[in-house]
């Protein structure tokens, strides 16, 4: 549930926004990540008119309003703007009729004004409500970036996931988040994975406790979000499984995106890290074309080609 409240406490700084009128409709419901200028509806053509968006009033709507009569405008502007309104907002420091402002505060809608002009304010809005309205979903992991590569590092409990993303830190690879994963899709359809910002930058590692990354290894070794490229799931060690040694291609559902996932057997004497670089550099191959275990599978084929054609 994103609420005006919500929109107002996050973006009025991004937005330049100041509160004229409706303050007792901040708890009002966003339900559409979409904004929309009155344009025909102010001359009262309301056919496919949607009142529940946000509202944009800007140079254009307000000279119109200035060529109506008081009592038409008023009646105009009641038509437009309903209980279903969230927000109204009026562009580029224009003045607000007086109009609106009863209107607005009779029907308890949120009147804001900008110092942005209309379409950089139009532009903006989309882009914050889409990403507002992205799916959303959490997950116990922690996530660095590898050599550029998201990794997202999934394991149980005390299996050595903040130990793993210590390790490469260490190395010079950065952290993004440790054991929680707040996850984004993006319109384009990626990944983005961030952390919270209570824990932003912190790790906690038994033994020793929390501990600060950006404090002892730098600001250079953390960043806020990044695209998931990979998901490393660390597993212990099971002599009775079969660990497939030209492993194949396997992916996971997050949020209906398939993800590349591997699953890394921990015992003593592995290095983890290592793996985990090594696995991050391999992605980056594929994602130029190629691909190791196709390669080492063609040659095979070949050479048993080759064979039966000299037997």
């Amino acid at each position: 549930m994103y609420l005006v409240s919500d929109f107002n406490k996050q973006h009025s700084e991004e937005l330049e926004l100041s509160l004229l009128a409706g303050k007792k409709g901040l708890k009002k419901k966003i339900v559409k990540p979409e904004v929309q200028r009155p344009g025909l509806g102010l001359s009262g053509y309301m056919k496919n008119f949607v009142a529940s968006r946000i509202h944009i009033f800007g140079k254009v709507e307000l000279d119109y309003l200035k060529g109506l009569s008081s009592l038409v405008k008023k009646e105009r502007i009641e038509k437009i703007l309903t209980d279903k309104t969230p927000a109204v907002i009026i562009s580029h420091r224009h003045k607000a009729p007086k109009e609106i402002i009863d209107v607005c505060e009779n029907q308890n809608i949120p009147l804001f004004q900008s110092n942005l002009p209309t379409m950089s304010l139009v532009s903006d809005l989309i882009v914050l409500l889409t990403e507002e309205f992205s799916p959303k979903t959490m997950m116990h992991a922690t996530l660095v970036e590898v050599f550029g590569v998201g990794v997202m590092i999934r394991g149980d409990s005390a299996i050595g996931k903040s130990e793993a993303a210590l390790g490469l830190i260490e190395r010079g690879h950065r952290l993004i988040t440790d054991d929680v994963v707040k996850i984004k899709k993006t319109k384009k359809n990626s990944l983005i994975g961030s952390g919270p910002d209570l824990t932003r930058h912190m790790m906690e590692i038994r033994g020793i406790g929390l501990i600060n990354v950006a404090d002892l290894y730098g600001a250079v070794c953390v960043r806020p979000d990044k695209r998931i490229d990979i998901v490393v799931k660390l597993a212990p060690w099971e002599d009775k499984l079969y660990y497939d040694r030209v492993k194949n291609s396997e992916t996971c559902d997050i949020l209906g995106n398939d993800v590349p996932f591997h699953l890394l057997p921990v015992k003593p004497g592995r290095d983890v890290v290592l793996l985990i670089e090594t696995i991050s550099l391999n992605h980056r191959l594929k994602d130029m074309g190629y691909n190791s275990a196709e390669e080492f599978n063609g040659k095979l084929l070949r050479a048993i080609a080759q064979k039966k054609v000299k037997n």
